[in-house]
């Protein structure tokens, strides 16, 4: 099963947190396709900013998919993903990969053509890095901004899910709550709207923090269920979900 035709399966698998029944789907086209193999370590790459585990398998699928790729467009990919992962280890603790993160997310940014349908991606994740490990809100803020206008362009729901709420958590930083609050809702909309059950308890948990205080303890209730049905992903909100908390 190709890259195209498994696309709905795996959707379906990688929306509700199976991220490794939906990179078995790939495991036969991931040893020769670059599209497939691309995919496949997307997968496990999700799942290790989700539960912060596999991040052998995730690195031995990019490793695949890097030597599969047979033009700028595909390594440039490759190249985001691997400075995703990076950034992922960074920001989770796991070990501190922000030097490579960056000089991966350079080489993405030189591969990658700036009207190409990958330039969003590669945005946003250039934002998370300045927002997240380079603690600049403002370029953080530029970089996300790109990404969205594009995202919301190419009618990439999924993407501009993460920019709206990205850009939200920004202005409540900044005392813009109503704006805030319409950028996280609009995030939890397209999430649903998409069926990416995984991203939605963030995404409540995110509405809840602009919300009065009645309709937080719905939303953190509500996200609460949703994070226990998909067995405590993602495992950064534990602390947040605690019975109590």
């Amino acid at each position: 099963m190709g890259a195209r035709e498994a696309g709905t399966a795996v959707w379906r698998l990688r929306s509700r947190g199976c991220w490794d029944d939906a990179a078995a789907l790939l495991d036969a086209a991931a040893r020769g396709e670059p599209d497939a193999a691309l995919l496949r370590a997307e997968l496990l790459i999700e799942q290790c900013m989700f539960t912060s585990e596999g991040w052998g398998r995730a690195e031995e699928a990019l490793r695949t998919a890097e030597s599969l790729a047979l033009d700028d467009e595909q390594r440039g990919a490759a190249a985001c993903e691997r400075g995703y992962l990076a950034y992922t280890a960074t920001v989770l603790r796991v070990r501190d990969r922000a030097d490579e993160a960056r000089a991966a997310l350079g080489r993405a940014a030189a591969l990658i053509a700036p009207d190409s349908p990958g330039r969003p991606l590669l945005d946003f994740r250039r934002g998370l890095m300045a927002q997240h490990v380079g603690g600049n809100p403002q370029a953080a803020e530029a970089a996300y901004r790109r990404a969205h206008n594009a995202a919301l362009a190419r009618g990439d729901a999924l993407l501009a899910s993460s920019t709206w709420r990205h850009l939200a958590a920004l202005a409540l930083d900044g005392g813009e709550v109503a704006e805030a609050r319409q950028g996280f809702a609009e995030s939890l909309r397209l999430r649903e709207e998409t069926g990416f059950l995984v991203g939605v308890a963030p995404a409540l948990v995110a509405l809840a923090d602009a919300a009065p205080e009645a309709e937080a303890a719905r939303l953190t209730a509500e996200a609460r269920r949703l994070y226990r049905l998909l067995g405590g992903v993602p495992r950064w909100l534990s602390e947040r979900l605690a019975e109590g908390a």
